[in-house]
């Protein structure tokens, strides 16, 4: 069996209307680079992707009532934890604070489709 390398993108969902919210939350707040969905791709529902660092977040079409309440969530590793925060809070989205976890201060907070997202720093 071949060695996995790293996790190369994650999907998370959005209404299919949510196109202009993902960009305005991912690019506009969060800074993230949107990047081209590959037009072999076209039709299925594939709304949105991505860069994230060297990495790559796929936002797709999916009716999921359940998104936010549920505990499933991806983590983003920041450079300045206090600063992506306040850039959420500024934004009107509201980040909460979870169990410590020693040497990795985090907060979590929702996305606009209610998706679950960590913020984390390592010491």
């Amino acid at each position: 069996m071949g060695t996995v390398r790293r996790i190369q993108h994650v999907s998370i969902t959005a209404p299919l209307d949510g196109v202009e919210t993902a960009r305005q939350f991912y690019s506009g707040v969060l800074g993230f680079r949107e990047k081209p969905v590959p037009e072999t791709l076209a039709g299925l529902n594939i709304l949105i992707w991505f860069d994230v660092g060297p990495d790559e977040l796929h936002v797709v079409a999916e009716d999921d009532p359940g998104r936010g309440r549920s505990r499933r969530h991806l983590c983003f590793e920041v450079e300045d934890l206090e600063a992506v925060r306040a850039a959420l809070e500024q934004a009107g989205y509201e980040p909460y604070d979870a169990a410590p976890i020693p040497g990795r201060p985090r907060f979590f907070c929702r996305d606009p489709f209610g998706n679950l997202l960590e913020f984390m720093v390592f010491e």
